[in-house]
């Protein structure tokens, strides 16, 4: 600006500037943040001033404060945002809307969504922070206006995906121009949590250069790349919603929860009361077996339960502290205000789900650590009961283990999950059912088989640590490292090329997903082309 003014001998430099308070309008549903927001305004609108002052040598100051923003006080919501702005006289949408989540939304809140979403199924899960993007697709209709909003990440993943961006990108034909990956978001208010947050840009005019900021984790500076397309999970890849599903997309063992106790917690034993009753009733020991969900899995805590399938009833009458945990199971069931527990209370001695397989089968967490690479997964014999807080695949090898404890199914995890606060979460119906499997050679697959091996055989190396210890990015073992990085490029390379990043696994997925759903051209081995 300096070498045009110089060129143009403009002595007021003052009508260069372009920018003033005025032309900002916002909106607030509380008098004092709105107040802060128009004194913040004006500080900015100064310091400005004062940068150019330097930069041209002359003092610059809008004194007195004639120019002033419009911040509304009211709820954004019900509110037609043309009252306060006609559309086309507006550039930019920005903001930070309120980060609530669905359990933790007031009846007011609730209410919002509702009439925001009126007629579309299942917007009871959204987070909060949605309307404003239903709002805004609404509003811009018609405009090149284009919007960004800061928001939980919540809303790129899991659940809320299949019900909030078809209709902003089908029905309101928005394009994402550019994203950042989830990020850690903190800020200095006094016991304030951390938050993972996403930035979305969209407008309804698309953008040439599409922007991508990825973050290595959610704690690292960003690296921006370009895309072409970026889709609603914020990759580089084909606009396709992931919905629950029932069954494998492809040809792959079925994988359903663990066993579901319903029972007040009366079947469950610790190592103490398993001790206990062994030592009483020493018959009671057929009885009992080691019990694990995710938790205990990962952190090779002990738990026991009383598993009953196939005891001899008269076994069970001859003891008195089994029979004692069998009646407080069905007095519990009896009260319960489910009709389908009640029912449960005739067969008090058994837990009320039975999935548990009668062989060797994998046990996969359904919660685990965001700062872990890698879910820990594992074989479990049939012995061990496997509860519902983690999720069972029964007739799987070690080419079904090396898969699912890839690289690339760890990306596509991350991407598609849903997430119980900053953890991973993952589901049979959205991750796993939903996966695209590779089509390998029988090469390919005794190489996975092979390092899947390898993997098992590294981790037996340190029979006294548990996964938590085994996972954890700082203390974990180089050769399991080792082993585990030659299984990521065994699996990459069943998927038919070299991946240079998660990006771009998570990318190649999407593309054969949309292959597998219809829409897409494959090569001779059944890749995406």
């Amino acid at each position: 600006m300096a070498e045009y003014l110089q060129n143009q001998k403009v002595l007021d430099i003052e009508i260069m500037f372009r920018v003033n308070v005025d032309q900002f309008y916002g909106i607030e549903i509380k008098e004092f943040p709105a107040r802060i927001a128009q004194t913040a305004m004006w500080l900015i609108d100064h310091l400005m001033n004062m940068e150019a002052s330097k930069r041209f040598g002359k003092y610059i100051a809008r004194i007195p404060l004639t120019a002033s923003p419009s911040i509304l006080v009211a709820n954004a919501l019900p509110l037609d945002w043309e009252t306060l702005v006609p559309k086309n006289e507006l550039s930019y949408i920005l903001g930070n809307p309120p980060f609530v989540g669905k359990k933790e939304q007031t009846k007011e809140q609730k209410e919002d969504i509702a009439e925001v979403f009126k007629g579309s199924k299942g917007s009871g899960i959204l987070d909060y922070v949605t309307c404003w993007y239903k709002k805004a697709a609404q509003y811009i209709q018609g405009t090149d206006i284009e919007v960004a909003f800061v928001s939980t990440n919540s809303i790129c993943q899991g659940e809320q995906i299949p019900v909030l961006w078809p209709e902003l990108i089908n029905k309101y034909r928005i394009k994402i121009n550019f994203a950042h990956q989830p990020f850690k978001w903190s800020n200095e208010a006094k016991g304030k949590a951390a938050v993972h947050c996403v930035i979305i840009g969209f407008s309804l005019k698309e953008r040439k250069s599409k922007r991508i900021f990825h973050y290595a984790t959610v704690a690292s500076l960003p690296v921006e790349a370009f895309a072409n397309q970026i889709n609603a999970y914020l990759v580089d890849a084909p606009a396709v919603f992931i919905n629950s599903r029932s069954e494998p997309i492809c040809k792959a063992p079925k994988m359903v929860y663990g066993s579901m106790p319903i029972d007040d917690g009366h079947l469950i034993l610790s190592r103490e009361e398993a001790e206990t009753f062994i030592k009483n009733e020493t018959f009671t020991k057929e009885m009992i077996r080691p019990y694990f969900g995710g938790d205990e899995f990962i952190n090779n805590k002990e738990r026991f339960c009383l598993w009953l399938v196939d005891i001899s009833p008269h076994l069970i009458n001859k003891s008195k502290m089994v029979m004692a945990r069998i009646k407080l199971t069905k007095s519990f069931r009896e009260k319960s205000n489910r009709e389908a527990t009640k029912k449960l209370a005739d067969t008090p001695s058994l837990f009320g789900e039975i999935r548990q397989p009668e062989t060797e089968y994998l046990l996969i967490p359904k919660v685990s650590s965001e700062n872990r690479s890698y879910i820990p997964i594992g074989f479990m014999i049939p012995e061990n009961i496997t509860n519902g807080s983690a999720l069972i695949v029964s007739n799987a090898g070690l080419f079904e283990f090396g898969i699912l404890t890839s690289a690339m199914h760890m990306a596509w995890m991350r991407c598609v999950c849903g997430r119980m606060k900053s953890d991973y979460q993952y589901s049979a119906s959205l991750v796993y059912n939903n996966f695209p499997w590779p089509k390998p050679t029988e090469k390919q697959r005794n190489n996975i088989e092979q390092a899947a091996q390898d993997v098992l055989n590294a981790r037996a190396k340190f029979p006294n640590s548990n996964f938590a210890s085994l996972y954890d990015p700082l203390s974990m073992p180089p050769a399991l490292l080792k082993a585990h990085q030659k299984l990521d490029k065994a699996v990459d390379t069943a998927y038919g090329k070299i991946f240079a990043n998660d990006a771009d696994r998570v990318s190649h997925l999407f593309y054969l997903y949309q292959t597998l759903t219809g829409g897409l051209l494959v090569n001779k081995n059944g890749y995406a082309v």
